[in-house]
């Protein structure tokens, strides 16, 4: 599997993610977000930092990247697309989830290991895990805290969308406890804590993050550029 992993200006873990990849056996392709060509990857992450514009609202400039509208249109024909943390604010903000991402309830930037629970294993990303299990990766934000209308919050939970959801402490006020989110088709999650920071046993959080990876190369998902 070839795997794209976009680099926006202010990016810190693009080079986590393609180790990522990697360990999972896939091949990390480098993608730089003014580029408008994905490549010939078969899937994408976008992955967390700070991307430009973020002062304005996160992820509000880099929905406009021109990498994004060759992301938005590959998705819409099935393609897996993984978006960690900030990935996960752009992928709200180019519509490809529903909701928002806000300044944590209490409004100081949180880093720690965070228990969550998968809550999902019918997408491209977590078909690796059992359901229901219960993981430790590592959670680091500022606005990480999911937020959408009552119907929204509805239609999600009623569907089976929420991938994962925090357990023993909410982390940031997201609703529901909230975690991730997947697409109706299931090809789109995003996903606030951070698994590429859990991927290798020598890291304090373990490798509970590396079935976010493995689960690509398992399905053997089909192309859609």
């Amino acid at each position: 599997m070839r795997v794209g992993v976009v680099t926006f200006p202010g990016s810190l873990d693009d080079a986590d993610a393609a180790r990522a990849v990697r360990l999972a056996g896939g091949d990390a392709v480098a993608l730089w977000h003014a580029d408008a060509d994905l490549r010939g990857v078969d899937a994408v992450v976008l992955p967390g930092g700070f991307s430009y514009g973020d002062y304005l609202r996160c992820g509000a400039i880099s929905r406009f990247a021109p990498v994004m509208g060759e992301v938005v249109a590959a998705a819409g024909r099935g393609m897996p697309v993984l978006g960690i943390c900030n990935g996960f604010q752009i992928l709200c903000e180019s519509r490809l989830l529903p909701g928002a991402l806000i300044r944590n309830d209490h409004r100081t930037f949180i880093c720690r290991d965070q228990r969550v629970r998968i809550e999902n294993t019918r997408t491209p990303w977590t078909s690796t895990y059992a359901a229901g299990a219960e993981i430790t990766v590592v959670i680091k934000n500022g606005e990480g805290g999911f937020v959408a209308d009552a119907p929204t919050l509805e239609r999600l939970e009623g569907e089976g969308r929420v991938v994962a959801r925090y357990l023993d402490l909410n982390p940031n006020g997201s609703l529901h406890d909230v975690a991730g989110i997947t697409n109706d088709r299931g090809n789109v999650v995003g996903l606030m804590p951070h698994p590429e920071h859990a991927v290798e046993s020598l890291t304090g959080a373990g490798t509970d993050g590396l079935g976010f990876f493995a689960g690509l190369a398992a399905l053997g998902a089909v192309p859609a550029r």
